[in-house]
């Protein structure tokens, strides 16, 4: 018997009972099981060896043309109360969402072999981590798993000493898109999807278990599971800080993650602990701190060069699994804005045709493990993970949001997160462009309704008065000829200075009705050469803009009624009196 654990057998053996796979296989992490799945996905032509001179042990993977994003339209959580979910999310009772997915799963794995993938969030030593259980009849799910997760024989050893799991069921079917869902039970701690063989609706261990699932978890245990990078920061004089951001999909954060300082910060040092998931608890000193459940990235390629993120660009030159992107004459990947090569093929495998579209899908990604990014932290591995000392939330705004700005206390600084917004992405099926209200970067992810999401967070300020400062911050203001204002990149490094300089009381600021903002020569950009007149507009607030803004913000936070906490509500009453 591969586990002791009863009720993990007896669910395999009920899943096999329904799908009636070929065969049954518990994946157990090693490299050689690795190894095997590639060299079977080669043979099958799922998978395809990329130019191994210049990216060696790199593979590539094409999916379904209409295969390619979180489908957050198909995507449910199913509760017995439907204001549990709340209007933020899609909800379906529990027994028609299971009735649906069971009908689905019906002799689903015929042909076809069902692998069982013991996996931990976090890493295994840690009593902040949680483990679950992914049955997939994927191979690619397999291999993505095996660089996503701490996966294998160690997670499911853990599983028997603890007696608990999060139950995930996975089958690509048919890869129709009228056939796929994505459910989810947080009342029971399970997953079930169907239909299809994309990230974030298949590795679900990702955004399913560690955020939707966990933020359920999270509440119920009293800590936060939050869509949000971890990094560290050294100065050169030794002290090391750690910030939690939080942005919506394809909006920096894995730049931000990986950052890389500019010629005058060159005696600074990043660390980079997580680029997408955080886990936040209090420890016994009140001091909130962040593990990063994913052992791994699973990023975005389109936009990846030399200059945006070296880190992220020579970490993908080997060990990687490519998604979706196509490739060169020498057969070597190749994404739009990479600045090296041209394409041959596309993202379909056909050959590529100029204007005939992009080469690589906008939402084409690389799957690689932690430990090759330059900038790891060995602290991603610790069990207490690592002190916050700030909370950053930010979007992609042209206009209204400024730089950067500070909240004025704890319970300000939930109102900043859950006024988050931002334009939408390709990481989401849609259109493109738009701005959408994105209460801290969570709206695909919260696994329940908002306003008790929000009152989760604002409980934190009763547990202890040593929690971080929180900031918003927008690296995306344009002009009208949509030439942006800040220079970005590694120059973010200045924002973060101010940040850390404002958690120690290091530096002034002035106090506007949004928050705090940099005043003087508070924030360091003397040798920028940036225009005085756009740099006051970066860092100043146009009333009237935000006066409109908190309007319909409004509107927003009294549309989930009775359930608002009221201390929200009277935060939201301060600033909007502040504008006059």
């Amino acid at each position: 018997m591969p586990t002791n654990n009863q009720e993990l057998t007896n669910w395999v053996a009920e899943v096999a009972q329904m799908t009636q796979p070929e065969s049954i296989v518990w994946c157990d992490g090693s490299e050689s099981e690795y190894d095997g799945l590639v060299s079977e996905m080669l043979g099958a032509g799922t998978l395809k060896t990329l130019n191994p001179d210049t990216h060696p042990n790199c593979f590539l993977h094409l999916s379904d043309p209409k295969d390619v994003a979180r489908v957050e339209h198909l995507t449910f959580i199913c509760t017995q109360n439907e204001d549990d979910a709340g209007q933020n999310n899609n909800w379906k009772p529990v027994a028609d969402a299971k009735q649906k997915m069971n009908d689905l799963y019906a002799g689903c794995m015929q042909g076809r072999t069902m692998y069982v993938i013991p996996y931990c969030m976090g890493p295994v030593d840690s009593p902040f981590s949680r483990c679950g259980v992914e049955i997939t009849d994927s191979p690619y799910v397999v291999i993505n798993m095996k660089l996503m997760t701490r996966m294998g024989t160690a997670a499911l050893r853990r599983i028997e000493a603890e007696g608990r799991f999060v139950r995930g069921l996975h089958s690509t079917g048919e890869l129709d898109p009228d056939r796929r869902f994505i459910m989810h039970y947080p009342e029971e701690l399970s997953i079930m999807s169907y239909g299809s063989g994309y990230g974030g609706n298949a590795l679900l261990g990702k955004k399913c278990h560690a955020l939707r699932i966990a933020s359920w978890q999270a509440r119920t245990e009293g800590w936060l599971a939050e869509h949000m990078l971890i990094l560290g920061l050294e100065s050169p004089e030794g002290e090391t800080h750690y910030i939690a951001a939080a942005f919506p999909s394809a909006c920096g954060k894995t730049n931000l993650a990986m950052l890389i300082p500019p010629e005058k910060f060159a005696d600074w040092k990043i660390w980079t602990l997580g680029d997408d998931i955080a886990w936040l608890h209090t420890d016994d000193q009140g001091q909130l701190r962040a593990i990063n459940p994913e052992a791994g990235y699973f990023g975005v390629v389109p936009g990846t060069n030399q200059k945006t993120n070296l880190n992220a660009y020579d970490m993908i030159q080997q060990n990687t699994i490519f998604t979706n992107v196509g490739t060169t004459e020498d057969n070597q990947p190749w994404w739009e804005d990479k600045k090296v090569g041209s394409p041959k093929t596309d993202w379909k495998g056909n050959e590529y045709k100029e204007g005939a579209g992009p080469a690589a899908h906008p939402n084409s990604r690389f799957t690689v493990s932690a430990t090759g990014n330059r900038a790891y932290s060995t602290l991603a591995e610790a069990p207490q993970g690592v002190p916050i000392s700030a909370i950053v939330f930010g979007g992609r705004r042209r206009e209204l949001a400024p730089l950067v700005y500070q909240a004025k206390s704890w319970e300000h600084g939930v109102l900043i997160g859950a006024g988050v917004a931002s334009e939408t992405t390709a990481a989401a099926t849609g259109e493109v462009g738009i701005v959408r209200r994105d209460p801290m970067a969570m709206k695909p992810f919260c696994g329940y309704n908002f306003a008790d999401y929000w009152a989760h967070w604002l409980s934190f300020a009763k547990r202890t008065d040593t929690l971080p400062q929180i900031f918003h911050v927008n690296w995306f203001r344009q002009n009208e000829a949509g030439d942006f204002l800040w220079p970005g990149f590694g120059e973010n490094l200045r924002v973060l200075q101010w940040i850390i300089q404002r958690c120690e009381n290091k530096v002034g600021a002035k106090e506007t009705a949004i928050g705090y903002l940099p005043e003087g020569d508070g924030l360091d950009v003397a040798d920028l050469n940036i225009d005085p007149q756009v740099w006051e507009s970066l860092i100043s607030i146009d009333d009237d803009q935000w006066k409109v803004e908190m309007d319909n913000f409004g509107e927003y936070l009294h549309s989930y009624g009775d359930r608002l906490p009221d201390e929200l509500l009277e935060q939201y009453k301060l600033v909007r009196s502040a504008l006059g």
